[in-house]
């Protein structure tokens, strides 16, 4: 079946269950015990707001598509001409090949080819694994070229607590510090969170921020177990963590207030996205990891949804 995310794949997990799309390897859905943690996207749909999608091998924006390599420049195709950007990388629209499948993964791959502003072959890979609380993701990379080069990854799905309004959640990010950004939503500064409404650190309701974010956090904690960010809703007893590797230290909040939900009305919503590197890090060199010839890199994230 042709559908604008590809094709559908099932893992399932005791109560989990999560469907991917081949395009852009989208995380369509998923669920434990029939509540929903992320904002489904149906067959006939595409990812709005890149709902779900894999960000390689950069995630947010590069200004004016302009970076350099080695001291080489490299024009992107502007993919956000709004704000004069290239946005999510590379493989937005891709269709991932299907590698490995079982009845609880998939792992699932896709070249960047060199391109306009992207000189090198590297091939990357996506594990999507159904944990019995909720899904783990690796992402992984190889340089396949002669030259070295830079990289980071991120994904962008948008999370939710079964039926509960997102207003009603309440957000807290491990991080101290956030992305200052001009009008093209970049950034100019990285400033302390402290004092100001981009402290997360001790819960907000969502409600209370909702399209006052779009913004990158950097000096993110990982508590023990990995968890940088949570999702809670007090009167169902439950909450939804996002866990990622420790050198990952990076993520997005997005709250925007029109986001097209599945029965076609625009309400509030919240993106938390996971990201190895901050917005335009092919330019500033942060977070980004060095490939060599022929060298691997792998990292990931997971969401689990827990009860009080």
């Amino acid at each position: 079946m042709f559908t604008p995310t590809g094709r559908a794949i099932e893992i399932v997990a005791g109560g989990s269950r999560a469907v991917v799309g081949t395009v852009a390897a989208v995380l369509r859905s998923l669920a434990v015990d029939g509540v929903e943690l992320t904002e489904p996207i149906g067959d006939g749909e595409p990812p709005r707001f890149a709902n779900g999608t894999v960000l390689s091998p950069w995630p947010n924006r590069v200004g004016d598509g302009l970076w350099s390599l080695d001291g080489r420049p490299q024009q992107l195709v502007i993919t956000e001409p709004d704000r004069h950007n290239a946005i999510h990388g590379l493989l937005r629209y891709a269709d991932y090949e299907i590698r490995e499948r079982s009845d609880d993964a998939v792992v699932l791959g896709a070249l960047i080819a060199p391109q306009p502003g992207w000189p090198a072959l590297v091939e990357t890979w996506v594990e999507y694994r159904a944990l019995p609380d909720g899904l783990r993701v690796r992402h992984g990379a190889r340089n396949r070229s002669g030259m070295s080069i830079p990289y980071a990854v991120g994904a962008h799905p948008f999370l939710r607590l079964g039926d509960a309004p997102v207003e009603q959640l309440r957000l807290t990010v491990h991080a101290d510090t956030r992305f200052e950004t001009d009008e093209r939503l970049l950034p100019v500064a990285e400033r302390p969170v402290a004092g100001t409404p981009f402290d997360l650190r001790a819960g907000v309701r969502v409600g209370d921020v909702g399209g006052l974010l779009d913004t990158a956090f950097g000096g993110v904690r990982h508590a023990a177990d990995g968890e940088v960010a949570r999702l809670e809703d007090p009167a169902a007893g439950r909450r939804l963590s996002l866990h990622q590797d420790a050198d990952w230290r990076y993520l997005q909040v997005f709250s925007p207030l029109a986001f097209p939900g599945a029965d076609g009305r625009a309400r509030p919503a919240i993106a938390i996205e996971p990201m190895s590197a901050p917005p335009d890090a092919l330019r500033s060199g942060e977070g980004l990891v060095r490939l060599a010839p022929g060298e691997r890199w792998e990292g990931g994230w997971a969401l689990r949804l827990g009860h009080d």
